[in-house]
């Protein structure tokens, strides 16, 4: 296979044709939806807030999420200026292939199958405990965790074959109603004036505020909860005019995320007051319920049915999260079976143009990752939730640098692009403030994993290995296929 093959681009047209997605299926909202229920919105408020309060920089912490926008924004830039010269679900991979070069594209595959299979281990994990939790509440039936999890990869199988808009429609459905109970309870919190304290603009978003504490660990916190919104790229091949769709649905993401968690959060601080949120956090914490944090002021808000209701969604956004990821990682390993870097097989679609032998795949990667921690007797929370969502950020956040880099170097050689802000100022800044996202994700990993340093670093190890191990097998294949001709 000539070495450029894995990164050769793909239009639109490209994907119309035999052994291509099914184009024109998603429009702006459609992949929003996707990308909205990888962040797993209720999920990453509830989870990641009240940490991020506790040991964090407290108050502060919704300005911690508007300056991770800002670096997602910059990334985005470049992000964006590529895909219009790229479609192809391989996004990532692609991308750095085009700029990089093949072996270090093909690194950077194994490292976003890696990086999307072990978050969505993580979910399941965290998903199968919370269901187990409410079916014994509900009905005194203890099921166990895996069992749940189990039966939910056969649902979720079955949604990846049935075509990706009913996977848009089953998602939007969960988006929304996660979305709106956050929404009504920010928005009737800041139209009556906020908490004891009053709104507290300045005790969230003052410089003082900001930097209080150890903002970078909350900077880190943030940046986790707003993974995901690269699938655009992903679902290229299946939009509608992706040369349009795939930017505007970019910045849409941006947009609508960094605005929620940032308002979210300040509408949570304000509710306990700046001066007690820190505190309460902590206590909260200390119970073993965090998300009482969260859920306490959205009961005191809007009654005490949403008591009921907030266990219930926090499973659904965990589930549609679940779906999304499951959809991003199987269009990888179909685009990676096309390319010829992973059996040809998989590229195998059904009568919906969905990649089911992908999907199975994925599927069972799936079952293969989760299954030892159930053997093993391990808490799916403390272990494997923890555990594979810290790995999938660290290498999510390592994609973004390459890409970044190979986004620079491939508009510097190719001079496709010559817009100095969107090739090389944004990819530039957003790269610089990428390494430090990296670096304080490095530096605090033990208390990212809530584990200890040894397995905190065993954890960290995996991603460069992964990423040298496809280093390697390019190589290793582009010498055979020279030795070949």
């Amino acid at each position: 296979m000539d070495s450029q093959t894995a990164v050769a681009p793909r239009t639109a047209q490209d994907s119309s044709q035999a052994g291509g997605l099914k184009p024109d299926s998603l429009g702006v909202l459609g992949i929003l939806f996707f990308v909205l229920s990888a962040q797993a919105p209720l999920t990453g408020i509830a989870g990641a807030v009240p940490v991020a309060v506790s040991i964090g920089n407290g108050p502060g912490v919704p300005a911690a999420y508007l300056a991770a926008g800002a670096v997602v924004l910059l990334f985005s830039v470049g992000f964006v200026a590529m895909g219009r010269h790229v479609v192809d679900a391989g996004a990532f991979y692609t991308y750095i292939g085009k700029g990089l070069g093949r072996p270090a594209g093909t690194g950077s595959a194994g490292v976003a199958l890696f990086a999307y299979c072990t978050v969505q281990a993580a979910m399941y994990g965290l998903y199968g405990a919370t269901v187990s939790g409410l079916v014994a509440q509900h009905t005194g039936v203890h099921i166990a965790w895996w069992v749940w999890a189990l039966a939910t990869m056969v649902v979720v199988q079955i949604l990846g074959a049935a075509g990706i808009e009913m996977g848009a429609r089953v998602l939007a459905v969960f988006v929304l109603a996660e979305f709106g109970i956050l929404i009504a309870f920010a928005l009737a919190t800041f139209f009556a004036g906020g908490g004891p304290e009053g709104l507290g603009f300045g005790g969230s978003f003052s410089p003082g505020a900001a930097l209080q504490g150890a903002p970078g660990v909350a900077l880190m916190f943030a940046v986790a909860s707003m993974l995901g919104f690269e699938a655009t790229a992903i679902y290229g091949e299946e939009a509608r005019e992706p040369r349009r769709t795939v930017p505007r649905a970019t910045y849409l993401a941006v947009a609508v995320v960094t605005g929620f968690f940032a308002f979210t959060s300040w509408m949570l601080v304000s509710a306990h007051g700046a001066s007690h949120a820190t505190a309460d956090a902590g206590r909260a914490l200390k119970g073993g319920d965090g998300a009482a944090f969260v859920f306490g002021p959205v009961v005191d808000r809007l009654g005490a049915w949403t008591g009921d209701v907030l266990p219930v969604l926090l499973a659904t956004s965990l589930f549609a999260g679940i779906l999304a990821f499951h959809n991003s990682a199987n269009r990888y390993l179909f685009s990676l079976g096309r390319d010829g870097l992973l059996p040809r097989r998989l590229t195998a679609l059904n009568g919906r143009r969905s990649p089911w032998a992908a999907g199975v795949a994925q599927t069972v990667l799936a079952i293969l990752l989760v299954m030892p921690f159930a053997v093993l007797g391990k808490d799916p929370v403390l272990t494997l939730f923890s555990w594979f969502s810290g790995v999938a950020v660290l290498g999510m956040m390592l994609l973004y640098l390459l890409t970044s880099v190979s986004v620079i170097v491939f508009f510097r050689r190719s001079r496709a692009d010559t817009r100095l802000w969107n090739t090389l100022i944004a990819p530039v800044l957003g790269a610089l403030g990428i390494a430090g996202a990296i670096w304080l994700i490095v530096e605090n990993f033990t208390t990212l994993i809530g584990g200890d340093p040894a397995t905190a670093l065993l954890l960290q190890l995996t991603v460069p290995a992964v990423l040298l191990l496809g280093v390697g097998a390019a190589r290793l294949t582009r010498g055979r296929a020279a030795g070949e001709s």
